[in-house]
């Protein structure tokens, strides 16, 4: 009995293991794309692993603050079906998202989250791949009652690196006025 038991449990690992190949572990620590999830997935390859970042985001009187370090991984989850990312920065305040692409609606749908604000309900931008940049959008109002979006743009995108840029825009996209920006190195990839 307890032969057979022991056989179950290890045939149960070795199922899970075989069933959860792209998960990150100590040999892929960022994990790995799965061949069958969307292609589209692959957007964020390059980015895939761990960048120092500069971050600057504007101050309350519309200057722009001191830059400040921080460190944005990126990483496969789901078994390689879709794509989270962990920023650490140097003020004690961390953030993450949750990527998905929707093969139906071919969007990606980025899920935030941050430790300086209770998150009830996780706020979500939408959007994809335009030209070689992936630009996401998520309704917003500007403090004058204009409607708009918040535009977050990933741009000179390549395996050295990226740059962010976080910018409030008019429906039109005729108006932008940048909030924040970050500029990465890579630092350790897949």
């Amino acid at each position: 009995m307890k032969l057979l038991l022991a056989c179950l449990l290890c045939t149960s690992f070795l199922c899970a293991q075989s069933t959860m190949k792209y998960t990150a572990n100590a040999a892929q620590p960022f994990g790995k794309i799965n061949p069958t999830a969307p292609p589209e997935t692959a957007d964020y390859a390059p980015l895939i692993g761990t960048c120092d970042c500069t971050s600057t985001t504007r101050k309350a009187d519309q200057s722009w603050a001191e830059p400040q370090d921080m460190t944005w991984t990126f990483k496969y989850i789901m078994n390689g079906n879709a794509v989270q990312d962990e920023t650490l920065k140097e003020d004690g305040s961390h953030s993450g998202s949750i990527r998905q692409f929707a093969a139906d609606s071919s969007r990606w749908y980025v899920h935030y989250y941050s430790n300086t604000v209770p998150t009830p309900i996780l706020s979500a931008w939408e959007g994809g791949k335009r030209g070689d940049s992936i630009v996401l959008y998520r309704a917003q109002k500007a403090p004058n009652g204009t409607e708009g979006f918040f535009r977050i743009t990933f741009s000179n995108i390549s395996d050295e690196g990226f740059n962010w840029l976080g910018e409030w825009v008019n429906t039109n996209e005729t108006f932008r006025f940048p909030t924040w920006k970050i500029v990465c190195t890579k630092t350790e990839d897949d």
